[in-house]
């Protein structure tokens, strides 16, 4: 007599695993990675490991000792986290704040709710705007490291200049094809446009993200910017969308599949929301950035667009 186990829903079954998609999310980070390693010297490298070691670090801490269950620092879910809080910020930060950030993105903004799959915020991002706000000195600064090709004669750290939406902020425009590429200033993992797209185009590929919420955030961003430049409020809006982590935020953070909403539908309306903020924080609030306050406050309303974006249930 055979037996039949009946288990909740979802029935759907898929030969890519947690670690699989999360392996596949840093692979995309690479190109990224690298231009910044381009432009900022290898301090980049160094930012990034130290971010990365010490976020696999107190996870395996946590685990271990306070929440006592399965380590899962080999997912790869903390070594992104640590990429991403690595990738908001300037080359020449100090590490002990790194491993602060560290402590504040896996503490509280992913293991205090229980860990991968239950944290309602982006934990980089958690931890990024804990810097950002504890530490202005050093993370919402007004002089970054300028882009120094990695052979040339000059040491990046030792240049400074403003970011490019802090030259938009006074009135000046950085150049627009040095903004694609990466060749301005700014936290190091946000500047080069074209290989953000490329990591995304290979997520993308391997079905990792959909376009969703980057397509609804980058054109939400677009054309209320565009309506703002109409009428002498902004700045062209392909400048907003080239400068600071909106390229980031929008490929990389906002499709966090564990702080975005399910549903196709609630995908478009959180990235519009997304985008909508980012715009209004940049060109109405008191700081040049927004693309990080945005994706967390919309963090918060995924519950509620999950609740009412539910596709109707078999039989209905």
């Amino acid at each position: 007599m055979a037996i039949l186990t009946v288990s909740g829903s979802p029935h759907v079954q898929s030969k890519d695993t947690t670690r699989s998609i999360m392996w596949t999310v840093v692979i995309a980070l690479i190109p990224a990675l690298l231009v910044g390693i381009y432009y900022f010297g290898f301090r980049v490298l160094g930012v990034t490991l130290v971010s990365v070691a010490s976020c696999l670090l107190f996870e395996w801490l946590i685990q271990k000792f306070l929440l006592k269950g399965k380590q899962t620092i080999s997912d790869g879910s903390a070594v992104i986290t640590g990429i991403l809080l690595a990738f908001n910020l300037p080359s020449n930060i100090p590490f002990p704040l790194v491993v602060l950030g560290a402590l504040v993105a896996i503490g509280i903004g992913k293991m205090t709710f229980g860990g991968l799959g239950k944290n309602p915020f982006n934990p980089a991002l958690v931890g990024r705007v804990f810097l950002f706000l504890s530490f202005p000195t050093y993370v919402a600064i007004s002089e970054w490291p300028k882009p120094q090709p990695l052979f040339s004669s000059a040491v990046a750290d030792a240049l400074t200049g403003p970011t490019p939406l802090l030259m938009m902020k006074n009135g000046q425009m950085p150049e627009m094809f040095d903004m694609f590429l990466g060749a301005t200033g700014g936290s190091f993992g946000e500047v080069s446009a074209i290989a953000i797209l490329l990591g995304g185009i290979i997520m993308l590929f391997r079905k990792v993200i959909t376009w969703h919420i980057p397509v609804a955030y980058l054109g939400t961003a677009g054309i209320f910017s565009l309506i703002l430049w109409s009428a002498g409020i902004t700045v062209n809006p392909v400048y907003h969308l080239l400068a600071g982590g909106m390229m980031l935020g929008a490929v990389f953070m906002a499709t966090d599949m564990v702080t975005s909403p399910v549903t196709r539908k609630g995908q478009l309306i959180f990235g519009a929301g997304c985008g909508l903020l980012t715009i209004i924080f940049r060109c109405f609030g008191p700081m040049p950035e927004g693309a990080s306050f945005a994706i967390l406050i919309m963090n918060a309303v995924t519950p509620l667009i999950n609740k009412y974006c539910k596709p109707k249930r078999f039989g209905y």
